[in-house]
């Protein structure tokens, strides 16, 4: 049954309860593999405890094999430099130098990155945009079948599900197009760690038939700051090309702390998992009833995300908050919660925030985060008047593609004041960030309008980190001719 597949802690020992890197008093290993738990931070071979110098116990291997068993996938990679990495990999065993690829144009920084490296060819497929919310949702499936219609020959298809948003594509429909076309499909699900291991969260890729699902075990699971694992079936992309790309980008000095914390919580899910979510989507509904009560906040729920030219589905774990009725910006409350109760958000912008609960939370983090967000109104008359943020409808919003982003990149570049960069072509990301989905990428010929929504956001208090001036003052531009 989609996203059931975790068990109980009845689950029997030496198959999926197996850890490979993570000692348990009731869990020896099979045959005489060492077994032990990384106190240090040793090398995962050369002949340290974990392993020989010719990896003869093949301690990564079982522990990536039981993750594909534990999820229902066909294989697993583990990652040590985090999603960013994973998606790139996943790209380019898809595609390579100037071939086609789909991509959700709401795609994170990371997946442009890969664009860049590999010079494929991004032909962009248009969110389902709110209007009313200025807020993107995953593209929908006719809009894939469309662009495969139009470019028959691109290699495959990317899109991002759940958003950090929270809310999720019909991944199946997707799949189906991309299968009819006999072409994979990349789901870049870095905040879906969670969604296999219950089935009321909503249906994460494998179930839905992905070719590739990349996730970020540190965003939404129990893993280390830079764990991801990236999971493969079918028969579109052969692992040992996967594999291939994969080591082609990864480092080959791995943590094996970060492999022993994917380890550790593989089972962790296995065994427990849905009783934990049991109790964290309980959690969450009380979370979402009491959040909703403060005045000035309106938590989103399934009737403002999804529906016809929507989102699909959501993930009830992430509380996205509308304090629009404040008179003050998502920034500005997220920094004031910062400084004075500790708390820090998933994310803000300029009309909404955002609280990320995970099956780590209980009563007592909650009431912690319950306790800053209800004195949020009291805060709010000194946070007026909320600095003007100039975002244009959605419709311009989107710039054209006028040269593939690695040739931008690369190309002669210039620095230019923000008020002369409107029709000159970027040579390079502006990311508000968090989320990470850039504004304007390499490639993109400028507009007033998105000149005008970064700029006046950076004075709100957006965080454009990855530009070259990130007050966004100046502009770096290709020099066309």
């Amino acid at each position: 049954m989609p996203g059931g597949r975790a068990t109980t802690a009845t689950a029997p020992r030496g198959v999926v309860g197996t850890s490979a890197y993570i000692q348990y008093a009731d869990a020896p290993p099979p045959g005489d593999a060492p077994h032990l738990t990384p106190h240090a931070d040793p090398p995962r071979i050369a002949g340290q405890p974990l392993d020989d110098r010719s990896s003869s116990h093949r301690v990564l291997e079982r522990a990536q094999e039981l993750m594909a068993d534990a999820v229902g996938a066909k294989h697993t990679f583990f990652s040590t430099c985090g999603s960013s990495l994973s998606v790139k990999a996943a790209m380019l065993a898809v595609a390579g130098p100037h071939e086609k690829i789909l991509v959700g144009r709401d795609a994170h920084k990371s997946v442009v990155s890969g664009l860049v490296l590999a010079g494929m060819r991004p032909i962009w497929v248009d969110p389902q945009w709110d209007a009313e919310r200025h807020l993107a949702h995953p593209p929908a499936a006719a809009s894939f079948a469309a662009a495969f219609a139009e470019h028959p020959d691109a290699r495959g298809a990317l899109v991002t599900t759940p958003t950090p948003y929270g809310t999720c594509s019909d991944l199946a429909a997707i799949a189906d197009v991309c299968h009819r076309h006999g072409r994979p499909l990349i789901v870049d699900e870095a905040w879906g760690a969670h969604l296999p291991f219950h089935p009321g969260l909503p249906t994460w890729a494998m179930d839905a038939g992905a070719d590739v699902c990349v996730t970020s075990v540190h965003k939404m699971g129990s893993g280390l700051e830079q764990g991801s694992v990236f999971h493969l079936q079918g028969d579109l992309i052969d692992p040992a090309v996967l594999k291939s790309r994969e080591d082609l980008l990864g480092t080959t000095s791995p943590s094996v702390l970060l492999y022993a914390a994917l380890d550790g919580w593989r089972r962790q899910m296995v065994e427990h998992g849905r009783a934990l979510y049991d109790d964290t989507l309980a959690l969450a509904h009380s979370v979402r009833a009491r959040v909703d009560a403060v005045d000035g906040m309106r938590v989103h729920g399934r009737a403002d995300f999804c529906g016809p030219d929507l989102a699909a589905d959501m993930d009830p774990l992430q509380v996205i908050i509308d304090i629009s009725a404040l008179g003050t910006t998502g920034y500005e409350i997220a920094d004031r919660l910062r400084e004075r109760y500790q708390v820090n958000l998933h994310l803000s912008d300029h009309r909404r925030i955002s609280a990320q609960l995970t099956h780590a939370d209980d009563e007592r983090t909650t009431d912690t985060l319950l306790t800053a967000l209800e004195a949020v109104p009291a805060l709010a008359p000194d946070l007026r008047p909320a600095p003007h943020v100039e975002v244009p409808d959605p419709a311009r919003l989107r710039l054209e593609q006028v040269l593939l982003p690695r040739d931008a990149y690369f190309g002669r570049v210039e620095d230019v004041p923000w008020e002369k960069a409107a029709d000159r072509v970027s040579a390079e990301m502006m990311t508000p960030y968090p989320p990470g989905i850039p504004a304007a990428l390499p490639g993109e010929r400028l507009t007033v309008d998105v000149l005008r929504y970064l700029r006046t956001g950076v004075d709100a208090g957006m965080v454009v980190p990855d530009s070259a001036d990130p007050e966004v003052r100046t502009v770096r531009v290709a020099v066309e001719g």
